[in-house]
Order: C-alpha cells, then sequence, then structure tokens
C-alpha cells in the first residue's frame, strides 16, 4: 500500500518539540494539536505544520468560576436511605460522595428546589417537616414513621469538573489548579464565555480548526469517597447535569409545569439512558437542547469570523449535542471528532451531517488504561493495544467513510515504545488507503434497510449510551457492534413515532432488542395498541422482525413478548408455567447454516418456549429456546435469546437478516467462507478488500459475481485484490 499524507492528527507538547516533527513525518500528520495538559511551544506553532487547538469552553475560566461559586454547574443527587427508628431522622446527603467532587451551593433555596422521601411508603415528605442545617451539612425530619426509610433528593454544586478530575488523577498532575464548569445559563456567565472565546481567538492566530470539548454539559459521573464504589453512577447519555436554578424556573414558565427532584432521581434509579423516558424528561432534554444549539451556534459563529474552523468532540460534554438528532446542522459545526474503541463508534461519526468526520484512536497517550492497567509505562504494550483497537474499528471503514483519524494525550510517552510508533504508521497508511477507495466510490451494499426499535429514535442511532465495554450485557450494543462491518443501511426508529405513523415505507427490517422494561426492548410503550398493530402490519404484509433477548416484553397483555406471534416464541415468566409447551426437534435453517454449535450469548435469555409447530426452532440450550424462526402472513420473524458480538455471532446476525428481509440469495454475493474475515468490494476501483479479524494468520475464499477469490492474509492484516 502508498504510503500518503494527511489525515492524521498528532498531538504536540512542548519540550519534544524534535519528537513531534519527527512523528508528524513518520505518521504523515498534517495537523498537530495540543491536549488536556499538554502545551505547543513557538517551534511547533512556527512549523507551518496547521494548529488544531482544543478548548473546553465551561472550564475555560477559572478565575470568574472561583470569584462566583454561584455560578458553578448543578445536579440533583439523593443521600443514602436512613431508617426512622423513632419520630425523628437525621440524613446527611454529602456523606457518600467525593467531597473534592461534590457540595452544597449555599446560595440555593434548598426548600425551593430539595425534597424528603418516605421510600417505604412512597411519599413526599411535606417541606415543613424537615430542616436543613448548612453548619451540621444535615437534614432532620420530624414526624417520621419509624423504621421507614427516608432519603432527601439535594441540588448540589460541583467544583472540579469531571474530566479535569480523572485526567488530573489517572495523570497525577499534583497540585495543579483544580478547574471548575461554570453554568452557561446564567446571561452574566454568558457575556464572559463569548468575550473569552473571542479574545483567544484573536491571540491565536496560528490556530486553523478550534475543537470544541464538547460543548457545555457533561455526561454524568458521580464519583464516591469510599474507593471501594469510586463511581456512584455514570450514564453517557443522561441529561442530569444540566439542571440548575435558572434552567428550572425558565422551564416552568416556557411549559407550565415544574421539573421536580423526583423527575431526575426517579425512586433511586435515575433517568439512566436505558431506562424508558417519561414524556416530562424528554420535554426536558428539547428545552435543553435548544439552548446548547442556540448558545453553541453563537460560539461556533465567533470561530468562523476569526477565519477558523469549528469541530466539536462527540464525547465528554455531549449533551444536547447528538450528531443523530434532528437538529445538529443548526450548530454549524465544520467537523465533527469520535473517540472510538468500537466499529459502530466510527459508523456513528461518519453518519452525521457535517464536512469532516474524525476519529480519535486508542489507546490515548496516558500511563495507564481505563482500567489501571499500565499502557505508555513499565510492563505495557501499547502497539498490541493499538493493533487490536484498530482491528475493531476498521471493520466499520471497509463500510463507510471517515476523513481523518488522530491520537491524544502526551507525545512524550511514546518516546520508550517504537513498536507502537510503528504500528501507528502502518494503521495511518492503511486508513488512508480505504479513504482513498471511498473518494474513488462506494462499496457495494446490500441495499437491505434495518430499523432499530427503541424509546429514543433517531437520538441514539448506532449508540445505546456510552462504550461497549462501558455495558457489555446490553445485546443492543453488540448488535450494533456486528451489523458495523455489514453492507446495511441501519437508521433507528421510536416507538411512539411507529404507533403514531406506522412503519416507514422504506424499512426492509425490524431490530428489537432488550430487556424487559427497559429503553430498547420497549416497556410501557408496548400498552399502546396502536404499536403493535403497525409491527404486526408490517410483517404481515412482507416485513421483516428480528427480536432479541426480551424483545417487546411486557407483563400483564395476551404475550409476554408482544411480537411473539411474530416470531413463534414466549417466554415463561410464572404466569403459564400450568400449561404444557410444545415439543419441538431442531430444524435445519438458512439462519444457521454456518453455525458449528449453539452460540454462547453471555446475555442470554432463560425460559423461551415454542408456540406451535408453524416455529422452526433453530438452536436451544438446556434452559430454553436460543434462536427460532416463523413465517407470518408475507413476511418474516426470528428470534435470538440474546446477543454477544463475535465474528461467528455476527455472521449469525448477517444470514437471520438475509432470511428476514428475503434476500438469502445475497449470502453468495461478496461473502467470506470463513465468518473470521470481512469483505467490502469497491466498484468505482475495481478493487476487492479483504480484512481478517483474527490475531492468527489464515487462508480465506471470497464468493463474488465473478467467481472466488483466495488469499493469505496476515493476523489482524488486510488484502486489497
Amino acid at each position: 500500500m502508498e504510503t500518503k499524507r494527511g489525515g492524521f492528527t498528532l498531538p504536540g507538547e512542548a519540550g519534544y518539540e524534535k519528537l513531534t516533527l519527527e512523528l508528524c513525518r513518520k505518521w504523515g500528520a498534517d495537523c498537530i494539536r495540543d491536549s488536556d495538559g499538554t502545551t505547543l511551544s513557538d517551534e511547533i506553532i512556527s512549523s507551518g505544520i496547521p494548529i488544531y487547538s482544543t478548548l473546553c469552553m465551561v472550564r475555560s475560566v477559572n478565575e470568574y468560576a472561583k470569584a462566583h461559586p454561584e455560578h458553578l454547574q448543578r445536579n440533583f443527587l439523593m443521600s443514602d436511605p436512613v431508617m426512622a427508628e423513632g419520630d425523628t431522622a437525621e440524613i446527611f446527603p454529602l456523606k457518600k460522595y467525593f467531597r473534592e467532587q461534590i457540595t452544597v451551593c449555599p446560595d440555593d433555596d434548598v426548600k425551593e428546589f430539595w425534597e424528603v422521601w418516605d421510600r417505604t411508603a412512597g411519599v413526599l415528605v411535606p417541606a415543613d417537616s424537615w430542616e436543613w442545617d448548612p453548619e451540621r451539612e444535615c437534614v432532620t425530619v420530624s414526624g417520621c414513621a419509624p423504621y421507614h426509610l427516608y432519603t432527601v433528593s439535594f441540588l448540589c454544586c460541583r467544583i472540579w469538573e469531571e474530566i479535569s478530575m480523572y485526567n488530573h488523577i489517572t495523570n497525577g498532575w499534583g497540585d495543579r489548579e483544580h478547574l471548575m464548569a461554570v453554568e452557561p445559563r446564567y446571561p452574566e456567565v454568558q457575556k464572559v464565555l463569548l468575550s473569552f472565546l473571542d479574545e483567544w481567538c484573536t491571540s491565536h492566530p496560528a490556530t486553523k480548526v478550534v475543537r470544541f470539548t464538547s460543548m457545555f454539559y457533561n455526561f454524568t459521573w458521580i464519583w464516591g469517597a469510599d474507593e471501594r464504589e469510586r463511581t456512584i453512577y455514570t450514564d453517557w447519555g443522561s441529561y442530569d447535569f444540566s439542571v440548575n436554578p435558572v434552567s428550572l424556573r425558565e422551564f416552568e414558565r416556557e411549559y407550565g409545569y415544574r421539573m421536580t427532584a423526583e423527575d431526575f432521581i426517579n425512586n433511586g434509579k435515575r433517568c439512566a439512558t436505558h431506562n424508558p423516558p417519561t414524556k416530562k424528561y424528554r420535554d426536558w432534554m428539547e428545552f435543553t437542547g435548544k439552548f446548547v444549539r442556540e448558545f453553541g451556534r453563537k460560539c461556533v459563529d465567533i470561530v468562523h469570523s476569526h477565519g477558523k474552523l469549528a469541530y466539536v468532540f462527540y464525547d465528554d460534554t455531549w449533551i444536547g449535542v447528538e450528531p443523530w438528532g434532528e437538529h445538529f446542522e443548526d450548530f454549524g459545526f465544520d467537523g465533527l471528532i469520535k473517540c472510538v474503541f468500537n466499529a459502530f463508534e466510527a459508523r456513528l461519526c461518519a453518519g452525521a451531517k457535517v464536512g469532516t468526520h474524525e476519529l480519535r484512536l486508542h489507546p490515548y497517550l496516558f500511563p495507564t488504561g481505563l482500567r489501571g492497567e499500565p499502557t505508555f509505562a513499565p510492563g505495557g504494550h501499547p502497539e498490541a493495544d493499538a493493533r487490536r483497537y484498530w482491528a475493531c474499528v476498521r471493520r466499520a471503514l471497509l463500510r463507510v467513510k471517515i476523513d481523518r483519524i488522530g491520537l491524544g494525550g502526551y507525545i512524550s510517552l511514546v518516546e520508550p515504545f517504537p513498536e507502537f510508533c510503528g504500528e501507528v504508521e502502518r494503521i495511518a497508511d492503511e486508513f488512508r488507503t480505504l479513504r482513498a477507495l471511498h473518494e474513488a466510490g462506494a462499496p457495494w451494499s446490500t441495499g437491505i434497510r434495518v430499523a432499530v426499535l427503541q424509546s429514543w429514535g433517531s437520538l441514539r442511532t448506532w449508540n445505546c449510551s456510552g462504550h461497549m465495554h462501558e455495558h457489555p450485557e446490553l445485546p443492543l450494543n453488540h448488535i450494533y457492534e456486528a451489523m458495523a462491518g455489514q453492507p446495511f443501511e441501519v437508521r433507528a426508529l421510536s416507538f411512539s413515532e411507529v404507533a403514531e405513523r406506522g412503519v416507514p415505507g422504506d424499512i426492509d427490517v425490524i431490530i428489537n432488542a432488550g430487556r424487559e422494561g427497559d429503553a430498547w426492548s420497549g416497556g410501557e410503550a408496548w400498552d399502546d395498541a396502536r404499536l403493535l398493530e403497525a409491527i404486526s402490519t408490517f410483517c404481515a404484509r412482507g416485513g421483516g422482525v428480528i427480536g432479541v433477548g426480551e424483545p417487546s416484553a411486557r407483563r400483564g397483555g395476551f404475550r409476554h413478548f408482544r411480537m411473539g406471534d411474530m416470531m413463534g416464541v414466549d417466554r415463561e415468566t410464572g404466569e403459564t408455567i400450568c400449561f404444557e409447551k410444545y415439543r419441538y426437534e431442531i430444524r435445519p435453517h438458512f439462519i444457521t447454516e454456518e453455525t458449528k454449535s449453539a452460540p454462547r450469548f453471555h446475555n442470554h435469555t432463560a425460559g423461551v418456549y415454542a408456540l406451535g409447530a408453524d416455529t422452526d426452532v433453530l438452536l436451544d440450550g438446556e434452559d430454553g429456546i436460543v434462536a427460532a424462526a416463523k413465517r407470518y402472513g408475507k413476511g418474516r420473524g426470528v428470534y435470538l435469546s440474546g446477543f454477544t458480538y463475535g465474528s461467528e455471532n455476527a455472521r449469525l446476525l448477517y444470514r437471520a437478516i438475509l432470511w428476514a428481509a428475503e434476500k438469502e440469495e445475497l449470502a453468495d454475493v461478496y461473502m467470506t467462507d470463513s465468518a473470521e474475515f470481512e469483505c467490502a468490494y469497491y466498484p468505482a476501483s475495481g478493487k476487492l478488500v479483504i480484512i481478517n479479524n483474527a490475531p492468527q494468520a489464515g487462508r480465506v475464499t471470497v464468493k463474488t459475481p465473478r467467481g472466488d477469490v483466495t488469499a493469505e492474509i496476515a493476523g489482524e492484516g488486510v488484502a486489497i485484490i
């Protein structure tokens, strides 16, 4: 493959000018960036290589933040429950939390925003039955019912911005200043931030690209005082951190009702992305998103007025910035950057409506990894990490075009790791080769359009909430990962839009995957008869339906799986335990033609049984059906008891989609004879790209319309024919 320059963003570092510029040449970088904790020297800035500066607006004015603690960001938290042994109870709300992150803002009116709940009875305690003692940091509740559990929901103030906190602790920054996040809802703060940005752009004439990290509100990340429970709660899609007195009051004026602490605490379960949202919560999201877009656009316009480009980093402070949201284009960003561990994250980035799509690769140039393991430290093997992560992400790059890749962190750390430097050079060259193929023309596709049905609709396309390793139990994460390297067009639909308008006419296959009651399976959404009617109509008229785990599960209906008749299965929940279940036989099927043995899904759903003779049971285990298929009217339904990404399971899903779409003949078009290999054909270039996802070398044959193609490919290698 020909080495080309460009499409690579290199992190630079003052004091390591020679290394920075050497690696710039070696890796073909056409842009140098700074990172949290690093600066660029005059020698780097004046090198003639375009400069790419990172900027987090809300933590950029720390002197103002220290002088105005009343303008720091807030959010609701809940105390640990306390059992009342008499008619009074004392609760210390801050007891469990990391005090370097969390405190109480003395200017807040606790009676306006705080709530005390009797969790045993599920009732709100009247405000005149409790008092807050700021000196003791204690709430005293009177009139308690003995032996009931009580909690305090309180509006806290965050005095250490989470990403600064993580980087500070991870990288051992010692006594370096703690950065704080200001709340841009305050008009005074908006003026300060816009003035800062304008002055910053003027004082950085060499900066070509301003990378916003991201906009204003972090994903929720609450730390605990006990190191054994350091992360109490985290959710990449939650809007918890967008709560403050200004927004709560403005919301009430605009919508005509109040958002209370309990609307966010949700009986202690929080409004995690995995829980179906209430209408009130969706109203809050739209309300917040509108503000983020409007103020964000003002920031972008300032950057553009200085002749610079505005990119946004879609991680960290991403609330209101979802790239697949219908209003993302309103920001006017020139580019989107996504931190990636997996292929589905690359698909998320590539599909956004923005000019430039860039991936921030792993490993980050930090001493340790996410779990504290050595990376750029003694005992670390960053070259192996880079190769493994690239093999995961590359699958998506066969299907979609990405414009740029890059790294973040401390470039000085790579000096003792020449193998890593060589690996990045190889990855950069491989990336540019794939990009060139896309630039010549799109790869061949099956033309099958798959819709993922869940609570959030397009907002969560190619994304449940966060990274794969954070929620490995979710089948939908694994389904997204499998489809990321497959030749399907993928989109997302919400339960509400399907109930109201039906299934769009251009959809071939619908996938519903989740656990009973979660946002992915649907929960209460299935109480709307219009939803089931729309899906049944779609399938009976020729559409394909695939259910995974506990799809459409809802207790109290005719079927536990509301789509059970389409899939031919249901689950025993104890309500029908006295009914004898149909005694099936395993049948050979197109879907399982390449499956050697029943797959092991670590999120497998037990107790699934066949509804009758017209259900084809394809795979089973000791505790129920693993895979089944059924014809339903003119359409087809498929059931999988779970899904864990792996090469063989991805092939199983591929064949399930083909069968559900009645496109079985496509199994002989650009298909490898081993699931460890994947391929893409680029008609405009006449090139077939084959990748080996396994660490060991292997021989592969690809079925093509022009005949079979065979190749020997190194472990995690690539062949272009």
